[in-house]
């Protein structure tokens, strides 16, 4: 490894040019020797700066993991940070020569050397051919002036504030002393008046930059860059002197409203080149693209019937959007939003920003497809109907529409039943169920039909209005003794009226001989019938037919209510 060469020691006033025939070499006896080695060394370093500006050609000597050594022409080697060398693409190596510049020393002594890419003129011919081919020249601005900076080109030239390409007085005061490469935009050589253009050459090289760096960029490769500006579409990194467009869709895979949502100018990213158009100067980035895709997983993670919560992210007309996660999104259709009615707009039922429980109800992956239900999470109500609506019992609710056919009763969430427009009046032959009922009115029905697999609940109202046999049964209790007459003998059981619109059966016993004969009923008076029961049951007169007769179709018999259901409108006798 190199190492740097010892520093000669400063009391033997070792020179970095042969001895000067002007310099003092005697001592007088009232001066010291401290007082002569500053003045030499004042003097000394006043001539170097000088010359180090004029430029001298340095040649490569050695080279560490940080510097490149150069030898100058001085006992002291000059050092340029390898870092230069490798930014600008080059690798130095031992013998390469150089022009460069001294900018000063550093702690250790060695000379801090800056390259010189474009020698600056040596004479006013020079000045006159590179203001004539409009070349740049080298110069170091050495101080600040009334309305700009002085620049040595090896002449002194005047470089306005306006041509300097500094932004303010604070930034032009940071120039003095650094070397700058400028273009002459005046030239009197009588007047020995130069005027330059440092901006105009700065900006060229930043185009030159720019147009180099859209060819070296290729799709697909990942740049480190910086965000320098943020708009509602997107945001412009800076990936090494160009600018790229990081648009919204291309942050992340989830939804961003606004790129401020999620980066802030200075921010350090990583992103990967989607694009690039050397010839319109654009280049396209993303950041989502560098992360797995969400749905790689999606076969993985949701299964068919699994419940999972969301969040609304926009509503169509045939129905809602809810993310998942991050990149994941389900469609909620609109027949799948509720149980008890017809949705006719997405937002009667959900919003944007809503969260909600879902269920999963198919995955298509490849399609990156997910299909959800949101009525499905609240519990299919058909799955218990069979136990809350028997056949028979009585629902009450409110009509929610009607049709001619019939009106539709709300009898619980999400289950209706329909009544026939035959079922709705007992008195009256009605036309259209509207003659009678409206939307909203509550009513009660009986369940007449309950079919679970077509989720069809059949209602009747007319059936609710008291009968002569809901009349009868009220009057009477199991054990009574009533006088009937059978009108139908079949087998063990016989068919029994025991008033107007009233029928009961009865169970014969074993004992009792089973013979049915043909009974003449025609032209029989039903209300004559019915005032002979009625005075018979007044009486308390038994209905047995001669001694020993079996029951047959026509008699009039007493009976015993051995059953009374009055929510099944069932009697049932046995004989006395």
């Amino acid at each position: 490894m190199f190492m740097k060469r010892p520093m000669s020691n400063p009391s033997m006033l070792d020179q970095d040019r042969p001895a000067d025939p002007k310099s003092p070499t005697n001592i007088e006896p009232d001066e010291s020797f401290a007082d002569i080695l500053s003045e030499y060394e004042q003097s000394h370093s006043h001539r170097i700066r000088e010359e180090g500006k004029r430029g001298l050609e340095g040649t490569v000597v050695a080279i560490t993991g940080e510097s490149v050594f150069l030898d100058i022409g001085y006992k002291t080697e000059g050092t340029i940070p390898l870092a230069e060398f490798q930014a600008a693409g080059e690798s130095p190596k031992a013998g390469d020569k150089m022009p460069v510049s001294i900018k000063g020393r550093d702690p250790e002594g060695y000379y801090e050397l800056s390259r010189i890419k474009v020698e600056r003129p040596k004479d006013w011919s020079a000045l006159e051919k590179a203001f004539a081919d409009k070349t740049a020249i080298a110069g170091v601005i050495s101080a600040v002036v009334k309305g700009g900076v002085s620049v040595d080109v090896g002449v002194r030239a005047f470089m306005p504030a306006s041509r300097s390409g500094a932004r303010d007085a604070a930034e032009m005061e940071k120039l003095v002393g650094q070397e700058i490469r400028c273009r002459i935009i005046k030239l009197d050589v009588a007047d020995e008046d130069v005027v330059v253009d440092r901006r105009a050459v700065v900006e060229e090289e930043e185009r030159a930059t720019k147009d180099k760096r859209y060819t070296e960029v290729k799709e697909g490769e990942t740049v480190l860059g910086t965000v320098r500006s943020l708009t509602d579409y997107g945001a412009f990194v800076d990936i090494g002197g160009v600018d790229a467009l990081l648009h919204v869709a291309d942050i992340s895979w989830g939804r961003v409203n606004k790129p401020s949502d999620v980066l802030t100018v200075g921010d350090k990213v990583e992103a990967r080149i989607l694009k690039v158009d050397p010839a319109k100067k654009r280049i396209s980035l993303g950041l989502k693209q560098l992360q797995p895709h969400p749905w790689d997983l999606v076969g993985e993670k949701y299964k068919v019937g699994e419940r999972i919560q969301g969040t609304v992210t926009r509503v169509t007309d045939f129905g809602a959007f809810v993310e998942l996660e991050k990149g994941i999104e389900g469609l909620v259709h609109l027949s799948e939003m509720s149980w008890s009615k017809k949705v006719r707009k997405t937002s009667d039922v959900v919003n944007p920003g809503d969260t909600v429980d879902v269920v999963v109800l198919g995955v298509n992956a490849p399609d990156r497809r997910i299909s959800l239900g949101l009525k499905q999470a609240l519990g299919d109500p058909w799955a218990d109907a069979a136990q809350k609506f028997p056949v028979g019992s009585v629902v009450e609710g409110p009509v929610t529409s009607i049709q001619k056919f019939g009106a539709f009763v709300q009898v619980a969430e999400g289950i209706e039943g329909m009544v026939h427009v035959g079922d709705v009046s007992a008195e009256k032959r009605i036309n259209h169920p509207q003659d009678v009922l409206h939307t909203g009115q509550v009513v009660k029905a009986q369940v007449l039909e309950l079919d679970i697999e077509k989720r069809r609940l059949r209602l009747g109202m007319r059936q609710l209005i008291p009968t002569s046999l809901d009349e009868y049964i009220v009057e009477h209790k199991e054990g009574d003794v009533v006088t009937g007459r059978m009108t139908d003998v079949s087998g063990s059981r016989a068919k029994v009226e025991l008033g107007e619109g009233v029928h009961a059966t009865c169970r014969l016993s074993a004992e009792a001989p089973m013979q049915e004969e043909n009974f003449k009923q025609d032209n029989v008076d039903l209300s004559s019938l019915t005032s002979m029961l009625q005075a018979r049951w007044k009486g308390g007169q038994g209905g047995g037919g001669p001694k020993g007769e079996g029951p047959r179709s026509g008699q009039i018999r007493s009976f015993r209510i051995s059953k009374l259901d009055a929510a099944a409108k069932k009697i049932e006798l046995e004989l006395v």
